[in-house]
This record gives C-alpha cells, sequence and structure tokens, in this order.
C-alpha cells in the first residue's frame, strides 16, 4: 500500500535536507510549480529551482529538521504547518527555528504538483495555538 498524501507532504519536509539519495525525485513531480510569499518576497520554484535551495541550505547549516505542527487534507488538498530548526556551523551545539511555514499542495501521480507557500523568520514559540 502507497503512502497517504498527508504522508508524502509531511514526509517530504521532514527528509527534505537529508542524506536521502534521490529526496525530491521520490516526492516532487518533475513539472512541480511552488509559489512561496516569504521575507524576501515572492518566487516561483520549478524543481530545479527547489533543488537548488535545497543544496544552498544544506551547504550553510550543520542540521536541519521540521517540527510539523498540523497536517490537514481536504478536496485533494493537503495544508501543513511546520517550523524548520537549525544548528549553525558557528554553533553546532545549539538548535533554534530557522523559519514558520504553511503550506497547501495538490498531488498528482503521488508527487507535489502545484503548491503555496508561506513563511516568516523563526521564533521560538511557547506553546502551540492548536493547544
Amino acid at each position: 500500500m502507497g503512502l497517504k498524501s498527508k504522508e508524502i507532504v509531511e514526509n517530504f519536509y521532514t527528509s527534505l535536507f537529508k542524506d536521502e539519495k534521490g529526496t525530491l525525485d521520490n516526492y516532487l513531480h518533475p513539472n512541480v510549480n511552488l509559489t512561496w510569499y516569504g521575507t524576501t518576497g515572492l518566487k516561483k520554484l520549478n524543481f530545479d529551482e527547489i533543488l537548488s535551495i535545497r543544496n544552498d541550505m544544506s551547504k550553510n547549516y550543520e542540521s536541519l529538521k521540521a517540527e510539523v505542527e498540523k497536517t490537514v487534507e481536504e478536496d485533494h488538498q493537503i495544508a501543513i504547518q511546520f517550523t524548520y530548526h537549525v544548528k549553525t556551523i558557528e554553533n553546532p551545539d545549539e538548535e533554534m527555528p530557522l523559519a514558520h511555514f504553511m503550506a497547501i499542495w495538490e498531488l498528482k501521480d503521488n508527487k507535489l504538483f502545484k503548491g503555496v507557500q508561506i513563511s516568516q523568520l523563526g521564533e521560538e514559540i511557547d506553546e502551540s495555538p492548536w493547544s
């Protein structure tokens, strides 16, 4: 049995910066389109541009992990809220939040196909807004 849509989205973000061979090929449709509203402005990204960002991030941080807060699926769309936490090369002993994200994805052929993502620079959150 294959992965459920929610699991595909969660697994993409939680494994994106690990050294797993073919992570992007496993989760992203070859014709993926991601619209990203971030602190540096609007970006429209295809497969190669997402790969480039992933490669840049992996060079700049000692580690990066996603803490998934919530995932919801409705009418073939999956929404996810998560925070990326990083350890910097300069301070590998301290983990800090890099950014908070909300994303909504549509899948095609069990891969991420069309997405919209919003991010904000990270800060410590004392408790989840869903508590």
